[in-house]
């Protein structure tokens, strides 16, 4: 008997065993086609689920690109505890600035005139 069993008085039905208990007898390519097939259907609706959050993700997706000489706003990760730009806690800034662009470094890097 396995420690499962004697623990919980029932077998133990793996993740490759996602079928009822009493199926669990057979063996062979049988066993192992049904489980490629629950295998295919889990990926089949996590494939729908994340076409899903995709389409919703891109009607409110909007590209920004910015010029040189142009006024930005700096985003910064408040951190819990930590005296960060005058305030602390829940109320510290999440965006600080603005400051000018000076350069344009790639298609997403700016070079800001920092004080």
């Amino acid at each position: 008997m396995a420690p499962y069993e004697a623990l919980y008085v029932r077998r133990c039905r793996s993740p490759i065993g996602w079928f009822e208990v009493v199926e669990a007898g057979l063996i062979g390519p049988d066993l192992v086609h049904q489980a490629m097939e629950k295998v295919k259907v889990i990926q089949e609706r996590l494939k729908t689920a994340q076409s899903h959050q995709k389409s919703y993700t891109d009607v409110r997706r909007r590209v920004l690109e910015f010029e040189v000489d142009d006024w930005v706003y700096l985003k910064v990760s408040p951190m819990k505890g930590f005296m960060r730009f005058g305030k602390k806690g829940k109320l510290s800034p999440r965006y600080i600035g603005p400051y000018r662009i000076a350069k344009r470094i790639g298609n997403v890097a700016y070079e800001l005139e920092l004080p």
